[in-house]
């Protein structure tokens, strides 16, 4: 039965994958709204583990206000399929036309300082865009993928952003080790990096709650000589706009655990300011909350 449900998943997503690269852009964009709003409607898991992020976001927004970032929020994540499924049939220039940047020349510094960047980011916007633009800029971008099921849509989505100029590398015991070779070359990581649920994970404090964060990107930050900045990709008229922060400092004569602890909070405050200027791009509909009273541990839950 497994095997059933796994190629269905496959099927439909295929499927919708080719259809959405056929249809006219607009009718694409208004099938993907129009999802955004009966998936409101249904108010399944997913949208209201988004609200209950949102609430955090905002604890003090009446409920008018809170409905309407959920409803922005499920825009955004619809206009992030939308735009996978069709973006490896946009044009150079159109890719260059829809991204701006501020403070560029942290990551373009960075990159090109031959001490090799991370880059932290967490769930906003469209990443894909944003790698496909540096990819497109000679700044080829290296990252993970956490191993999905089904496997066949797992090796799609692996296939389709290595076809972008990335290298996807997937997440297992050694994956640290091949990021710090890539550093140590000079080259450029990036990692999603506001979310694990694990408890080898990072405890923050994250809009005054308590969440986990990875500990990557300030572990291969004190083993290499790499800088570590933060990106955040808004949603922007037809395009995004990606916010880099940074450098963060590294203290690497300071203990190594305390010194992850210090960086990876550094990070989530970064993120938090960021999310909190826009929170509707942050479309995170999972468990990111530890102090939930219903919450358990990874291998028991989400």
């Amino acid at each position: 039965m497994k095997a059933i449900s796994d190629w269905s998943i496959y099927f439909v997503y295929s499927a919708l994958w080719r259809a959405l690269r056929i249809i006219p852009e607009k009718s694409a964009y208004r099938l993907f709204s129009n999802l955004g709003e009966r998936a409101y409607r249904r108010n399944g898991k997913r949208v209201r583990r988004l609200r209950s992020n949102y609430t955090a976001v905002r604890p003090t927004a009446s409920k008018d206000e809170i409905e309407k970032l959920v409803k922005g929020g499920l825009q955004s994540s619809m206009r992030y399929w939308c735009d996978t499924f069709r973006i490896s049939d946009w044009s150079r220039e159109r890719v260059a036309s829809t991204v701006s940047t501020v403070n560029g020349h942290l990551f373009y510094g960075g990159a090109k300082s031959g001490r090799g960047v991370i880059v932290a980011l967490p769930h906003a916007g469209n990443w894909d865009h944003a790698g496909l633009f540096f990819c497109s800029q000679g700044v080829k971008v290296h990252t993970v993928a956490e191993h999905l099921k089904p496997e066949r849509l797992f090796r799609k989505f692996l296939t389709h952003r290595e076809a972008m100029g990335m290298t996807v590398l997937d997440i297992d015991s050694s994956v640290i080790n091949q990021l710090e070779l890539f550093l140590n070359q000079g080259l450029l990581v990036a990692l999603v990096a506001d979310r694990d649920l694990s408890r080898s994970a990072i405890e923050v404090d994250f809009f005054n709650r308590k969440s986990r964060m990875p500990a990557g990107p300030a572990l291969l930050a004190l083993r290499t000589n790499a800088d570590l900045i933060t990106a955040y990709v808004s949603f922007v008229g037809d395009g995004i706009k990606v916010k880099f922060k940074g450098p963060f400092e590294v203290r690497r004569d300071q203990p190594e655990k305390e010194e992850i602890h210090r960086i990876t909070q550094s990070l989530a405050d970064a993120f938090a300011e960021d999310i909190n200027e826009d929170p509707t791009s942050w479309h995170m509909q999972q468990r990111i909350f530890i102090d939930d009273a219903d919450f358990r541990e990874r291998s028991e839950t989400e």
